[in-house]
């Protein structure tokens, strides 16, 4: 039983993933501030600020960043929950057991703040080693938020065109993209297919015969997924691709888009001096 939990409960988050992402492109098709900025634009300012996370050298700086990205997602119509869930849910957190050793006193010398025994060793948590832990989280979870944005308020098609712009190499956009569409389709069918396995032979299956059904399965994906592979890519080359995204509209610069990147530009010139005082 607990086994047959454990499917359901992976196809109903696999089925959620799919749902989040359709999600967040009708965060991407909005009419906010971010959704309405040129992806060109949006991108090269968002460089930047990332680049200032990198820059920052105090914790003050950084959750500053951090609370600006909050309040870009908020007036662009994000929800909070559903951006928190997105930035921290796996990265940051596994950065917090990456920098755990940085906590005591044997790796980071200085002001002890807790002393405790573990196993029969004394352990202190210095202060020296909480501010650089807490300095290493907060710029990996900010640079994460700021890339999720980026994501989130951008249209698929746009920002792959635009990483071409910016000279990302031709095979890496053209992976991601593949791997963006049609792995949320892989989740479709594994899904029916369980369903419908379930629908014919109930759940009270033997280990030979599930073994079978497995097995069969796979095989039966892994054709249909080659069938498919070459069947895109016919409609693709019938359609007039030559191994570059095409969009049916060109990047038009705005009034706002020029406003926004002044705006970012005085804001990285005068975080930059602050970081680097004469």
């Amino acid at each position: 039983m607990s086994n047959r939990s454990f499917i359901q409960r992976s196809l109903i988050n696999a089925a959620g993933i799919l749902k989040d992402s359709l999600f967040s492109q009708e965060y991407a098709a909005g009419n906010r501030l971010l959704q309405l900025l040129d992806p060109r634009i949006k991108m090269l300012t968002f460089i930047l600020f990332i680049f200032l996370v990198l820059l920052a050298k105090n914790i003050i700086s950084i959750l500053s960043l951090y609370i600006f990205c909050l309040l870009l997602a908020r007036v662009s119509g994000i929800g909070m929950g559903f951006f928190l869930r997105r930035t921290w849910l796996f990265i940051p957190l596994f950065s917090l057991f990456i920098v755990l050793p940085a906590l005591f006193g044997q790796f980071s010398p200085g002001e002890a703040l807790f002393t405790f025994s573990f196993l029969g060793v004394a352990l202190a948590i210095t202060r020296q080693g909480l501010g650089t832990a807490i300095l290493f989280v907060l710029r990996v979870a900010t640079s994460v938020s700021f890339v999720v944005l980026l994501s989130l308020t951008t249209k698929q098609a746009a920002l792959l065109k635009v990483l071409r712009i910016f000279k990302v190499p031709h095979i890496f956009v053209i992976t991601l993209g593949i791997c963006y569409r049609y792995i949320f389709l892989f989740i479709l069918v594994i899904e029916n297919t369980y369903l419908a396995i379930k629908s014919r032979i109930g759940l009270a299956v033997d280990y030979k015969k599930g073994q079978h059904i497995v097995a069969w399965n796979m095989a039966s994906l892994w054709q249909r997924s080659y069938k498919l592979n070459e069947d895109v890519y016919s409609a693709m080359l019938s359609r007039g691709y030559c191994g570059e995204p095409v969009l049916l509209y060109d990047f038009r610069l705005k009034f706002l888009d020029w406003l926004w990147l002044c705006f970012s530009l005085l804001l990285f010139i005068a975080l930059a001096a602050k970081q680097f005082p004469s």
